[in-house]
Formats: C-alpha cells, structure tokens, sequence
C-alpha cells in the first residue's frame, strides 16, 4: 500500500516518506497514538517500502510480490510480534525476535520488526530489547506500536525514534468505511461521528445501530432546541430509549445516543462560531445543525456537554435507563 492509500497523518507520513527517500530512516522507531486510528498499518507500509521491488525503497507500490507479501504476513524479512492470550509479549518470543535481528535479510532489502502493542512487553522483555534497539544490525529495522507509550521504560522510549499519530478527523474515518469497507455514506457518517477518530473503533461500532442512535439523538436535540417544555421534553425522552432486550444492551445502546448528542453539540457549537461544514463531525446534517445553532448559545451548549458527561457517568453506575434518558432530555 503507497502513503497516499493511508487516511489522514499528513504529516508523520511526509516525514517517513522523506526519510526513506533519503535513506536516514531511524532504525529504532517507536509509533503513537490513540488506539485504532492506522499506526500498525503505517508500520506495515513502512515495512512494504523498505522492500518494494519497484519503488526503489521511498514508497511501497502495494503490487509487487514483496508488498503482497507482506501485507499477507508471509513474508520472511518482516516480523510481526503481538501480546500472546496473557496479555503480554513475553521474553522468549522476543529472543526469537532479537535472533532474527543478528542476521542479514533472507531476500529483501531490510528486515523488519515490528512489535504491536508494545506497551504490553513485560520487563524482562524490554531488558532483552535495549541493547538491539540501541544497536540493531545494519539491515534491521525496529517498529515498536502503542497507544500507551508512556507505559514503556524510559530506556526503551529513549532508544527509539517517536512518531506521534494523531486522530483522524470524522470525514477521514467517513472516506474510509466507505471506499475500503463499503459502507454507505449515511451509515459511514453516523458511525464516524462517534468513532472519536479511530477508524478501528468504527469498524467495531457496526452501522444500523448507529443509524439508529444518531437518529434518536437528532430529535431529542431538535425537541430542546424548538424550546418545547419540560412536559414535551419528558415525552420526547422515550425516543432516547433504545428497548433492548437486557437492561446492560439498553444501558449501551442509550450511551450511543449520548455521545451523539456530544458530537452534535460539538458541531453545534462550531456552526455559532462561524465554522466551516467541511469540519463538522456529521458534516452530512449540516443544514439540520445550521437551523438548531440559533437555540444553543456557548453557556447552554456547554450545559448540555455537561448534562451529558453526567448522563454517561450515571449510566456506568448502573442507574436506571428512563431516569436517566428523561433527566438529560429535560437539561439539553
């Protein structure tokens, strides 16, 4: 897969793109970031473009037999370590790891190491790893992955050279669910507006279900903005009750809704500031956000981010679903 098939992170990836043009790509490196949001996947083009056999070690082209190969997992000059069912990488696969570092490529350019979740490496197993990434052989590269860097020892994160990876914005994670997983374009919206920008969690998120909360959350979002009155409000609540079949699925599926509100709020609030359409998470309703941002004033959507961190921080507390949906759809 070329860089330009990865979605979002311009910016780490103009920096390892010119750094392996150049031939001065760090052999120690530790990627970033939130969970979910590609870091394992650059790792896997990073190693692609150390061995593509046509585009000479600046990108990889994603068809040869070497990129095919590693995108497969089967290629022999590119590792691939992850936490066993322990939830650790504990050391013996790690002394396989640092074997394999000793010896030259068995065909490709570079050999390729890369340790997803790195976070989980017990410490015994960053000892073993310290004088490698310190000193990996000439052909060798190390690719340490975590979304808790700061978990690792600061012996290992000084060795390694850090590329942070940010979120994605909703309209990259959008892009994505629809033109490599086929969703629609209202579905890929509604989940990518709650996705937080990982395209990972989006992908865990399912679709009709967030079509279902997105939807919910709209009307009862609408209902507050015309100033309907507690009364209608109390009514409107029952929208937000999702009906379930177990009070643990209701209490998911109203957190859904929850967040939604969050996200459209948050899009609320940008419309009142003069924003652009281009930046809303649910960039798909933006004639519905434009006509409800008259209702919402900084201090009220404020009010209504923190009636729903207190909606969500009851629910984790097992309270009552209807207490909870008819208390925030009265403080919207």
């Amino acid at each position: 897969m070329p860089f330009s098939e990865v979605y979002g992170h311009a910016r780490p990836l103009d920096l390892l793109a010119r750094s392996l043009g150049r031939g001065t790509l760090p052999p120690s490196l530790l990627f970033c970031g939130p969970d979910g949001v590609g870091k394992r996947l650059v790792a896997r083009v990073v190693a692609q473009a150390l061995n593509c056999l046509s585009s000479g070690g600046a990108d990889a082209c994603g068809r040869c037999a070497a990129c095919r190969r590693i995108a497969a997992g089967t290629h022999p000059d590119v590792f691939v370590e992850e936490p066993s069912e322990t939830g650790q990488i504990k050391i013996e696969p790690v002394r396989a790891l640092i074997t394999a570092a000793a010896y030259r490529p068995f065909e490709g350019r570079r050999r390729v190491i890369i340790i997803d979740d790195a976070d989980r490496l017990n410490p015994d197993s960053q000892d073993a790893l310290l004088k490698s990434l310190e000193e990996p052989g000439p052909s060798t590269v190390f690719i340490l992955v975590s979304s808790k860097p700061e978990t690792l020892r600061a012996t290992v994160r000084s060795r390694c050279a850090r590329v942070s990876f940010g979120r994605l914005a909703a309209e990259e994670v959008a892009r994505g669910l629809v033109e490599r997983y086929h969703f629609t374009a209202e579905e890929a919206h509604a989940i990518a507006a709650v996705a937080d920008g990982s395209l990972g969690r989006a992908l865990e998120a399912g679709s009709a279900g967030y079509l279902e909360a997105r939807a919910a959350a709209l009307s009862a979002l609408r209902t507050a903005a015309a100033g309907a009155s507690p009364k209608a409000r109390l009514q409107a609540a029952a929208g937000l009750l999702p009906g379930k079949s177990t009070a643990a699925a209701d209490r998911e599926a109203l957190a859904a809704r929850i967040i939604v509100i969050g996200s459209l709020l948050r899009d609320v609030a940008l419309v009142t500031h003069g924003g652009r359409a281009g930046h809303l998470a649910n960039g798909d309703l933006a004639a519905e956000i434009e006509e409800m941002a008259p209702a919402f004033d900084v201090d009220r959507v404020l009010k209504g981010y923190a009636a729903a961190d207190r909606a969500l921080a009851a629910l984790e507390r097992n309270a009552n679903v209807k207490v909870v949906a008819a208390w925030l759809a009265v403080n919207l």
